[in-house]
């Protein structure tokens, strides 16, 4: 069966979890694989060093095919930059990367952001490829409470227009996948019928985060050695909203042992350093980036792993990529998400939820961790690392996602090698 996988990042990029590993699963069952994507440049907003844009190129990964095609580069606050980048890759997925990718029996449409969904709707059109819609951030909201858009006025605007955008794709699509219950909640209440929405949890990049014997060496190059290290690892973003997490540090200073460490890059994080600097707190280290193969060992020195999402309808619904790594490492979670993700944590017993955006609640967390046993932290851990491998891995996905792309499949006539009007395959010259 032949898949085509259209998503807007892809590897060498980082957390695209709906990319290569899923790929390379599917292909073990048998499924043809093929990748229509832009050329790397997330999240730094640059082409990564061994690409350079053209107007298309081919790679072979891991004995997956995938097709680039470019895009404006950009990941910053600037609205209109993000929309180039959006709209961009639309344009060239819909054009170059349709008339270059071949026919198929199935689109798997990941979504962000549902400008991507024009090359599938274009696949559909012309050579009846049915369509399977991964939805992982809820649009139109994910744009309007990002702070992107500005004005009332204009926050209704692109609301409707996202919003009607958004349910055409969804009637458009064959199945519509989601990950997590509350996700599944938020479509039927838009018309999207209940028997088209199947829940799909997310997984982690499994052969990256797993359980690691802490590494002395590094946790003295990077200051941990002595303390419980709470650690924070992800976007410094605006949904992130870590002036919590820096104003709960500074409630805890008079323990003098716990420290906040923070580790990633983002819009928010020189505003986040100078906020440390006015609470005059030194208990939160800042990490800055660092390569993607050094995090499993940051994870499995950290005593607790922290995540955070602010206190908006929404979000309620999602489960950030965070909580799967931090359950696959094995580590003890300080679970600061209203919903479903907080559920996850307490069925597993994997460690202590507060309330998000509530620096007061989260210190108090930080302070009952901290108060644990080292074998009670373990035992979370452990906890967690089994509930991540029965409920949330990527074999467990597998089996679902191969189930939902055959159903899917044989609901449609055999897709047509050459659709009106649009060849199957175009050679580059």
């Amino acid at each position: 069966m032949r898949v085509i996988f259209l998503t807007i990042t892809f590897y060498p990029e980082p957390n695209a979890i709906h990319g290569l590993p899923l790929a390379k699963a599917l292909a073990a069952r048998g499924f043809d694989i093929k990748v229509l994507t832009a050329f790397p440049q997330y999240p730094m907003g640059r082409i990564y060093p061994g690409y350079r844009m053209r107007p298309w190129q081919r790679e072979t990964v891991d004995g997956i095919s995938i097709l680039r095609v470019p895009i404006y580069p950009s990941h910053d606050t600037s609205a209109i930059r993000r929309i180039l980048t959006y709209l961009s890759f639309a344009f060239f997925a819909s054009t170059i990367g349709v008339a270059l990718i071949g026919s198929a029996d199935l689109v798997y449409l990941y979504d962000p952001p549902p400008t991507n969904g024009l090359a599938s709707l274009i696949l559909k059109l012309f050579r009846g490829t049915p369509i399977v819609h991964d939805i992982a951030d809820m649009w139109p909201e994910t744009v309007i409470e990002s702070g992107m858009v500005r004005g009332e006025r204009t926050k209704k605007i692109v609301s409707s227009i996202l919003g009607a955008w958004c349910r055409f794709l969804y009637r458009q699509a064959d199945v519509v996948t989601v990950l997590s219950d509350g996700f599944k909640r938020l479509l039927i209440e838009r018309g999207v019928p209940a028997d088209k929405v199947k829940v799909v949890y997310n997984w982690a990049d499994e052969t990256t985060f797993h359980p690691l014997e802490p590494d002395p060496e590094l946790a003295r190059e990077l200051g941990f050695e002595g303390r419980f290290n709470i650690v924070y690892a992800g976007n410094l973003g605006v949904y992130q909203a870590l002036d919590t997490v820096i104003k709960a540090a500074a409630l805890v200073k008079d323990h003098p042992k716990i420290q906040v460490v923070i580790v990633g890059m983002g819009p928010k994080q020189d505003e986040l350093k100078r906020l440390a600097a006015e609470l005059k707190v030194d208990n939160v280290l800042f990490l800055g980036g660092r390569p993607y193969a050094e995090m499993p060992k940051i994870n499995n020195l950290a005593d607790v792993l922290l995540i955070h999402l602010k206190d908006i309808a929404f979000l309620h619904a999602t489960v950030p990529g965070k909580t799967q790594v931090s359950l696959a490492t094995g580590r003890p979670v300080l679970m600061a998400v209203r919903g479903d993700a907080a559920e996850i944590v307490r069925q597993a017993g994997a460690g202590v939820i507060c309330e998000p955006e509530n620096p007061e609640d989260m210190a108090r967390a930080m302070v009952e961790l901290f108060q644990l046993s080292k074998d009670e932290l373990e035992e979370m851990g452990a906890r967690g690392r089994s509930y991540y491998l029965n409920n949330l891995s990527l074999d467990s996905a597998g089996k679902q996602i191969d189930e939902i792309f055959r159903a899917a499949a044989a609901q449609q006539e055999p897709a047509n090698s050459v659709g009106p009007g649009l060849p199957s395959e175009v050679s580059p010259k």
